[in-house]
């Protein structure tokens, strides 16, 4: 058995885990494995144990990865959710080549994708990425100025708004990394009523802080480390 089915079979069974412990159906969280750094042959590794959903931080490597592993396995439908920085000049590709976009924080990133989503794919989910703990570090929006961007988002062609995204900054102890996510779960619940039923999405949670997003209410959670293993980065 490869090193990528058994990390994968870990963390599906540290999701049952936790979704036991806060009494909820495992499959209402979703494992999106966070492949950035690793090669189409690890993902193609983790497709042939069962995972079917991917994330990709950096435009380019993830537009030409999807590419080879479609190449690669064109019997198999995949998932693939951009969860890095958007720069305004990177929304073409995105709109092109993605199926969700987890890291809207600006209108203006909304109203390029809308406009560059070729109509024959069907609308793009989006989330709006919120920056719970307030890091000038972090992108994302502020809590209060969620809302306003999801009715902008929201009114917007070639778009479905999904629901919210967040990375807490990060903490040691259970209950200060439950605590982030309690808040964006109120939050998101707060406009669940006025976004309708297609508002059904909380991404939040990592290797890390998996089992405490997933007692707060995650419905994906983003893994990749524990995953794919440690990361190389070389790029310039």
């Amino acid at each position: 058995m490869s090193a990528i089915r058994e990390n994968l079979q870990a963390v599906r069974d540290a999701i049952v885990a936790a979704a036991g412990a806060a009494r909820r159906t495992p499959a209402a969280v979703q494992l999106l494995a966070v492949s950035k750094t690793f090669g189409a042959d690890a993902v193609l590794q983790a497709v042939e144990a069962g995972q079917r959903a991917f994330g990709e931080n950096y435009v380019q490597e993830g537009v030409d990865k999807i590419g080879a592993v479609a190449g690669a396995r064109p019997d198999v439908t995949l998932e693939w959710h951009f969860i890095g920085p958007i720069q305004s000049n990177k929304t073409r590709p995105i709109a092109e080549h993605f199926d969700w976009v987890h890291t809207v924080e600006r209108e203006k990133i909304a109203v390029r994708l809308a406009e560059q989503r070729p109509a024959e794919l069907g609308a793009l989910n989006v989330c709006v990425q919120v920056n719970i703990s307030g890091e000038a570090s972090k992108s994302g929006v502020a809590p209060d100025e969620v809302a306003a961007l999801a009715r902008a988002i929201a009114a917007l062609p070639n778009l479905r708004l999904r629901g919210l995204m967040a990375i807490p900054e990060p903490a040691d102890d259970f209950d200060a990394q439950r605590a982030p996510f309690a808040a964006v779960r109120e939050l998101f619940e707060q406009l669940r009523g006025e976004f309708g039923k297609d508002f059904d999405t909380l991404s939040m949670g990592m290797s890390a802080d998996l089992r405490a997003a997933v007692l707060e209410g995650a419905t994906i959670v983003r893994v990749g480390s524990a995953i794919f293993g440690a990361r190389h980065y070389n790029k310039g």
